[in-house]
């Protein structure tokens, strides 16, 4: 009986499904040898599936020792991208564990970093960032009540910025982030699956919608092993 005819992309597929998204990093795929068998294909299309995944960066390989489960990394661009957006253009699946959200009232500081009124309501969300529920980051985000009523109603699990475009119209157009590196304690540690006190990445951000006005206030803690950021400067015109 001959073979089903299975395309590279399918067997990639179902490669995911049944193996990158079970197994750890650094794990061992089985043979190419297996998988045909398993998948019911030819070896020469396996190897093709497999290509597709290193090229995403979910697989890397060891000539002589086999191909292995890559953890995720993600290199944040000078582009404006939510963290959801980006997981999923590499190839992962982007989630979000909710830590905690609640509604206070602005101290001078809070209100000084949103540009609100001392005493106004503002929301303050925790989550952990996930890529295919390897977690990447923690963060914390303050946000006006005023610009999003009944916010906490919503699924605070999934895309922010889609949900806050989605709602309420408003779409995130300028970014401002200072980044610094600061050793992550022994909780954070814990919830990350690193070593205490290994290297982490601090960031300080505002993000501002298209009317101008400032809506985000947040404080993420990135894992170092995992995250890096790159950014463009450009030389300073001559005669100025």
């Amino acid at each position: 009986m001959a073979r089903p005819s299975v395309k590279p992309r399918q067997v990639r597929d179902l490669l995911v499904k049944q193996f990158i998204a079970t197994l750890q990093p650094a794990d061992v795929l089985p043979s190419e040898r297996n998988l045909a068998e398993l998948f019911g294909v030819s070896r020469v299309t396996v190897r093709a599936a497999l290509k597709l995944l290193e090229d995403e960066g979910l697989l890397r390989s060891a000539p002589g020792v086999g191909t292995f489960v890559a953890a995720p990394h993600l290199s944040k661009a000078p582009v404006l991208k939510s963290f959801s957006e980006e997981i999923r253009e590499r190839g992962w699946k982007p989630g979000s564990k909710l830590v905690e959200s609640r509604t206070e009232q602005a101290g001078f500081g809070v209100a000084h970093d949103l540009s609100i009124e001392p005493g106004a309501l503002y929301y303050e969300i925790t989550r952990v960032r996930l890529a295919d529920d390897v977690p990447l980051s923690i963060e914390r985000i303050r946000v006006p009540a005023d610009y999003f009523p009944g916010l906490l109603d919503h699924d605070l699990e999934s895309s922010l910025y889609a949900l806050f475009a989605r709602e309420y119209g408003v779409r995130i157009s300028r970014h401002e982030r200072r980044i610094s590196a600061m050793n992550i304690d022994a909780p954070t540690a814990e919830l990350f699956g690193v070593p205490e006190r290994a290297a982490g990445l601090y960031v300080v951000q505002s993000g501002y919608d298209q009317h101008g006005r400032k809506i985000e206030h947040g404080r993420s803690l990135y894992r170092g092993d995992r995250y890096d950021f790159t950014t463009v400067a450009y030389a300073q015109p001559e005669g100025t």
